[in-house]
């Protein structure tokens, strides 16, 4: 059997044998996967109302704790987007009632995300469902091919310096 990124290696193969293309076939697997999954975690998200963001966001805040809360600066870190869109995502979430700007007590010139009510109760309804869903996204791959592929994913992450959600 063979995939896409066979076939490109294949051509650069022939157009090219004097270059080792193997690490494309790493790469070249891991961005197709990405686009891949992203397409249909998006479709999942969709037919639930949300943007896959969207529940990124809500997910953040909702596993940080009581009374789940950050600054923005915290879920930019989180989300790897530039400040105007985190900016954005929070007016869209917080015009659908998701969340909520509120003061920081403890220093007036910060403001803190908070899940409202129905932020909490849209992401506590979903976070299993999702779950379930990725689970069937990667129902060709056994547990154990499962394990190898998240060590081998956690080592290249480790290498490119992703130890931290700060």
């Amino acid at each position: 059997m063979a995939d896409a990124v066979d076939a490109i290696l294949a051509q650069w193969g022939r157009e090219r044998p004097d270059v080792d293309v193997s690490p494309m076939g790493v790469i070249g697997r891991i961005s197709r996967a990405e686009l891949l999954l992203a397409r249909r975690l998006k479709a999942f998200f969709a037919e639930r109302g949300l943007e896959s963001w969207e529940f990124d966001v809500l997910a953040t805040l909702r596993r940080h704790g009581a009374p789940y809360e950050l600054t923005a600066g915290a879920l930019l870190r989180a989300a790897m987007v530039t400040s105007g869109a985190i900016t954005n995502r929070i007016d869209r979430m917080e015009a659908k009632g998701l969340v909520e700007r509120v003061r920081d007590t403890g220093d007036r010139r910060s403001v803190r995300v908070r899940l409202t009510p129905l932020g909490l109760e849209t992401v506590d309804d979903l976070v299993g469902l999702h779950a379930a869903h990725e689970d069937r996204l990667l129902a060709a791959l056994d547990p154990a091919a499962r394990e190898r592929l998240a060590g081998a994913l956690r080592t290249l992450l480790e290498s490119l310096g992703d130890t931290s959600l700060e």
